[in-house]
């Protein structure tokens, strides 16, 4: 290979790498903005708003498409070796987990029509908003060490999905209580379990993000596993007949 193709490769290869973190940085303010939608449409028990955000849904799974098609073709016509590869690699993940809490956010929407016109317990409101204000402030940093590639940020929010953990764990104890001193609360209190476990599942996709992000900047993983504190399973203290699924 002469020396103008090998300069025009990489020229080639830099802008397909630029586009590709554009698209994700376009796919992340989309998940933010679901996300918000999604906890306000909850809270305020909007099911039009609740709505919007399930048929939003479909634009993340195509702009996660685009980028994963361009992230092939990417690597099949430039051929990137080593740190450029790994760049587009950590894209094509991160993208991915963008994808999956697009999902999650519409999971929560979808759990708005479902719920009726029964008003939440202030408590879980609070709740509820705490433990979503917490996930997305974990995405958005994850977002940031990507878009700054800064691997520092990125280790330290891996290491702050505890809160998350925690919160979910609290938050679950008090809907399980809410549930058991008025029966006639059981279902909808169903509904906003697993409503909390999403939010909490934001938070996973959001540490892998920031996984993700350390893998591109450092060349290597975050070698020690993460903490968990939520040890609370639902099927621990529900029927066995309770729904085993967030989806």
């Amino acid at each position: 290979m002469s020396l103008a193709t090998s300069e025009h490769t990489t020229k080639a290869f830099d802008f397909d790498l630029r586009e590709l973190k554009c698209m994700v940085a376009e796919m992340g303010g989309h998940v933010e903005k679901q996300l918000l939608t999604a906890i306000d449409a909850l809270i305020r028990n909007d099911k039009e708003r609740g709505e919007k955000v399930v048929q939003a849904d479909a634009t993340l799974d195509a702009l996660q498409h685009t980028i994963e098609e361009k992230g092939i073709a990417t690597i099949a016509m430039r051929q990137p070796m080593a740190v450029d590869l790994r760049e587009v690699v950590g894209v094509l993940r991160i993208a991915n987990d963008l994808e999956r809490i697009g999902d999650l956010a519409k999971n929560i929407a979808k759990r708005v029509s479902a719920l009726g016109s029964e008003d939440m317990p202030r408590q879980a409101r609070r709740g509820m908003t705490h433990i979503m204000s917490l996930a997305i402030g974990l995405l958005t940093d994850a977002l940031d060490s990507f878009a700054s590639g800064d691997g520092e940020k990125a280790a330290a929010v891996w290491t702050r999905d505890n809160e998350i953990d925690l919160m979910y764990t609290s938050l679950f104890r008090e809907l399980l209580t809410y549930m058991m001193e008025d029966p006639g609360t059981v279902a909808a209190g169903v509904h906003l379990v697993f409503c909390a476990k999403n939010i909490e599942r934001v938070g996973d996709h959001a540490t892998n993000i920031a996984e993700s992000v350390y893998y591109i900047v450092e060349g290597r993983t975050l070698s020690e596993e993460r903490p968990k504190a939520d040890s609370t399973s639902l099927m621990r203290v529900m029927p066995s007949s309770a729904p085993s699924s967030a989806h």
